[in-house]
């Protein structure tokens, strides 16, 4: 009877303890599943990032090129008169085979035509310059030099470059000088104005130091007024080039001569439309390639951007 008392709690603790393993395993069981690992994806390479943001730069370019040729092939093929692109393309290849050919003053390659309005915008522009800079910074800085040339200014500015055309034939009787002069009117006014409105939007904190310091005017202007200035007239100047560029086309149509707008009038004359078709081309990718060199500039001095 005592053997019966002492081995019946020890079945009963060993199935109490089976049945608390068997319980374990099934509750540990499912936690003990093996879990697939997430898929991982590569970084794209750096290699692919530029090659994603150079297609994102030129794709969109080459889409409107596209459709301007397309437009002009539809145009060409309605007109019948005005050629298209496959013409052009081929006048173009004879045409720029010899650009600086010479049989005559009258008759020269397109690059001695393009040189040539180039120099007269550069002449104009560089008088213009000499001008209209220096100008500026006075209207800019004293109230009643600025007071009293703003109706003199507002007058003329919004007046045609074209006009001054007839004033400068008759005031130095040769075509050059006047293209010059038709050029060096309509370049100022962006130079005067915008200069001006830089030295105006200078702090006056920095104007009360130098009087402070007892800087004389000339210091003012080269140490405090030139730095802070110069991105407002870079952008008068790169407005300034891009009117001239225009102007002198029309101007030299007028005039004559040797020039890309005399050249355009003169294959009018002789009937060569494709040729007209090339010469609006190159007269763009000119002022283009003129207008980027000016914003690179700018940005180079723009402290904003730095």
């Amino acid at each position: 009877m005592s053997a019966v008392l002492v081995f019946k709690p020890a079945e009963t603790a060993m199935s109490a303890a089976a049945e608390t393993k068997s319980t374990a395993k099934s509750t540990a069981g499912p936690a003990l599943t093996a879990v697939p690992p997430a898929p991982t994806f590569a970084a794209p390479s750096a290699a692919g990032e530029a090659l994603r943001d150079f297609l994102k730069v030129v794709i969109p370019p080459l889409f409107g090129i596209g459709l301007l040729i397309g437009i002009w092939a539809l145009v060409a093929i309605k007109s019948g008169n005005i050629p298209g692109p496959d013409k052009t393309w081929e006048a173009a290849l004879k045409l720029f085979a010899d650009p600086f050919y010479r049989n005559g003053p009258n008759d020269q390659g397109i690059g001695w035509n393009v040189l040539s309005s180039l120099q007269r915008v550069a002449i104009g522009f560089g008088f213009a310059a000499l001008v209209g800079i220096p100008m500026g910074f006075l209207l800019g800085r004293f109230t009643f030099m600025n007071r009293m040339f703003d109706p003199i200014i507002s007058l003329l500015r919004p007046v045609s470059p074209l006009a001054w055309l007839p004033i400068g034939l008759l005031v130095f009787q040769k075509a050059d000088p006047a293209a010059t002069w038709t050029i060096f009117i309509c370049s100022i006014w962006p130079m005067i104005l915008n200069t001006a409105q830089g030295v105006q939007r200078v702090p006056q904190d920095y104007l009360n130091v130098a009087r402070v310091l007892g800087l004389s005017e000339v210091k003012v202007i080269t140490k405090i007024l030139f730095p802070a200035v110069l991105p407002y007239m870079l952008t008068g100047i790169r407005l300034s080039i891009g009117t001239a560029w225009l102007v002198i086309v029309a101007a030299e149509m007028l005039t004559g001569g040797v020039g890309i707008g005399f050249w355009v009038w003169d294959e009018w004359n002789n009937l060569k439309v494709e040729h007209i078709v090339i010469a609006i081309f190159v007269i763009g990718i000119v002022g283009l390639a003129l207008e980027y060199m000016l914003l690179m500039l700018a940005k180079r001095f723009t402290y904003e951007s730095r």
